[in-house]
């Protein structure tokens, strides 16, 4: 079995006013954001010519995207081999909430910790945001 977590993939929470926090974000820290946040660019550790990437992501109250925690944040883990991950987490009782869903930017399943915190977990395709955004994530 590889590592399971490798680091963190993406900060998400909730606010009042999602745009204009993002916008303020922006404007008072050098944020670069879209419509999804702000994507901040990183090189690995034990790759450093490889570009990987996380999604920092501000929320309505009204999202039931952290659902069933009642918490107003989530924190996303950039794992390995999420398939392998997965049967395991489950013989050590761990909830899982749904089923592995694949995008072109990687793979995702959501897990509930011991206190009520959902948790994304992701094994990303870090190329995909290379390709799209290039040099225009924040470095």
């Amino acid at each position: 079995m590889k590592k399971r977590v490798t680091g963190i993939g993406g900060i998400f929470f909730k606010c009042q006013d999602p745009v204009t926090l993002r916008n303020w974000y922006r404007d008072h820290l050098g944020l670069v954001t879209n419509e999804y946040g702000s994507l901040f660019e990183f090189r690995e550790s034990e790759n450093p010519e490889k570009k990987a990437y996380l999604q920092w992501s501000t929320f309505s109250r009204e999202s039931q995207y952290m659902d069933p925690s009642r918490k107003d944040f989530m924190i996303n883990y950039r794992v390995e081999n999420l398939e392998q991950l997965v049967p395991l987490l489950k013989e050590e009782g761990v909830t899982i909430l749904d089923e592995i869903e694949t995008y072109d930017y990687g793979k995702f399943v959501h897990i509930m910790d011991p206190e009520g915190n959902k948790i994304e977990l992701w094994e990303p395709v870090d190329q995909v945001f290379t390709d799209e955004y290039g040099d225009e994530s924040t470095k």
